[in-house]
């Protein structure tokens, strides 16, 4: 099993990025993930610094995947899209159709992103005439589910022609917006955000009337109150998963990689606790619900 650090979800500054990926070049990911997924607004790190980051963590060893806007709204988007898709030297993440037909067109390979909700076998052999070589599924599938779509891709005879991945730590992405939560909760306009996210490195909870904290707001993203996490789940996923995506939630998501690898079979079970994570999508019951924890 290969481990994979997800893109940085969270509108961080440019010295704070390049920090963190100098940990994760030395982390044992062997996977890294990077560039802006969700609002084309946050400009503060360019192509060229993403690409100097990408560069450095290749040298290190890393696979290095460059993720992709799961939003396209604008004629200016799309021209940008176009340079990550035509980077030329690392593997793309395509987490919208758009991005699809464009790395098809030109023929290049591809990582299904989990906001491409895909649910069915059919869907995946259809990917794979694109070019997809990697498949992270929906956040909300559950095991039971893959199983069953796996087993429909082994009778189809194409099971082995791409790896699964799953996100298996971190508060989860669950819904995108054109309208931007957080520049509304700071009474802002869309227009005039001032890239107000930045100020919130790990998002703004929503609590329930219950004090319950049931989102976290990120800018145009809507994401689980509850962080996800599979880290006692990984026994049972060897024989469907290839690759666990940790999400950073700061750098101390760097560490959890070791505590995951050393729970592959279960010999180390990870603390958790009710409130604050969940396991529940994998497990086929509510998706804030922590099965096994404390």
């Amino acid at each position: 099993m290969k481990y994979a650090i997800g893109p940085v979800l969270w509108y961080w500054p440019t010295d704070t990025l390049e920090h963190f990926y100098q940990q994760a070049a030395a982390s044992n990911a062997e996977i890294i993930y990077l560039g802006e997924a969700v609002c084309s607004k946050r400009r503060a790190t360019s192509f060229h610094q993403w690409m100097e980051m990408g560069r450095m963590l290749a040298q290190h060893g890393k696979q290095v995947v460059l993720s992709t806007l799961a939003l396209l709204q604008s004629p200016s988007e799309v021209k940008e899209l176009r340079r990550y898709v035509e980077n030329g030297e690392f593997l793309l993440e395509a987490n919208d159709m758009g991005t699809v037909n464009m790395a098809a067109e030109r023929q290049l390979p591809f990582v299904a992103g989990p906001t491409l909700n895909v649910y069915n076998a059919q869907t995946l052999q259809l990917l794979l005439k694109e070019g997809m070589t990697r498949w992270c599924i929906p956040v909300e599938m559950s095991r039971d589910w893959l199983i069953q779509l796996l087993q429909q891709c082994d009778a189809a005879g194409v099971r082995d022609k791409f790896e699964v991945e799953v996100l298996g730590y971190g508060h989860l992405p669950l819904a995108l917006s054109a309208r931007c939560f957080t520049a509304r909760s700071e009474n802002r306009a869309k227009d005039d955000c001032q890239t107000c996210c930045i100020h919130y490195p790990t998002g703004r909870r929503v609590l329930s009337q219950e004090g319950q904290q049931v989102f976290v707001l990120n800018g145009i993203q809507t994401m689980s109150g509850y962080c996800y996490n599979l880290g006692n789940d990984l026994a049972g996923m060897h024989n469907w998963i290839d690759i666990v995506r940790l999400s950073p939630q700061d750098e101390s998501t760097l560490a959890e990689v070791d505590r995951f690898r050393a729970n592959e079979a279960g010999e180390a079970p990870l603390m958790m606790a009710r409130g604050s994570d969940s396991n529940g999508y994998w497990r086929r019951l509510a998706g804030m619900a922590l099965e096994g924890g404390r």
